[in-house]
């Protein structure tokens, strides 16, 4: 059997289905034995450069605002993930995720899991350093020298870089999924890439022959 193909995940902390999918990677790993590549983003970065408003779900028209509300209620049920009350919402994130690109690699998914559970678990500030360096602390790893390390231009252009990167692969929302050059948006999609690690692809005839025909429409 072949090895299974990388999986990488973009994600930033402000999206509450990243959230939901963050809970849920490490199973992600041990059932498809694939390399997990942590793809951090600036989801803000990301709206800008596709011109989109930088909160959408204030552009929802009240049912669907209240549909997402649920949906979001419903998953974190199902999957039963602790989910709280943000302390307020989009809060920033460029701080905790400088701090994850400037923590040690083996340490990285810990540090994932920890600041997610600052914003969708206990509400904390995840904008306040203090808060991001005692979580680090907490794990065992120098929140103080992390911290001064996330400062460091090349980790501010790094995180810059990977946005810009993620935009140039397609990515229009996190939390994605790209495998194989396939990419799979939200955590509802994890079991479709996870097969698709595995070789799993949408049908040929399909791809090949499937159009929405909508060049068609002119005398509609």
């Amino acid at each position: 059997m072949s090895a299974a193909h990388p999986i990488d995940f973009y994600f930033d902390f402000s999206c509450p289905y990243a959230y939901l999918a963050s809970t849920r990677l490490e199973e992600l790993v041990r059932s498809t034995g694939a390399e997990l590549r942590l793809k951090p983003v600036l989801l803000g970065g990301i709206f800008r450069a596709l011109e989109q408003p930088q909160n959408m779900s204030m552009t929802l028209n009240p049912a669907k605002a209240e549909h997402n509300r649920l949906d979001l209620l419903r998953w974190a049920s199902w999957l039963e993930v602790e989910l709280s009350p943000p302390l307020r919402h989009p809060n920033r994130t460029v701080e905790a995720l400088r701090m994850l690109l400037a923590t040690p690699r083996e340490f990285a998914l810990q540090v994932v899991t920890s600041f997610y559970r600052l914003y969708w678990v206990e509400g904390r500030d995840i904008s306040d350093p203090a808060v991001l360096v005692n979580a680090l602390e907490e794990l065992g790893l120098p929140g103080g020298e992390i911290a001064e390390n996330s400062t460091d231009e090349a980790v501010k252009a790094g995180l810059r870089q990977r946005t810009d990167e993620a935009v140039e692969a397609g990515v229009f929302g996190v939390p994605t999924f790209i495998v194989d050059g396939e990419l799979f948006w939200g955590q509802d999609r994890m079991e479709m890439a996870a097969e698709a690690s595995m070789g799993w692809t949408a049908r040929q005839d399909l791809r090949a022959n499937f159009s929405f025909n909508q060049s068609r429409n002119e005398a509609l």
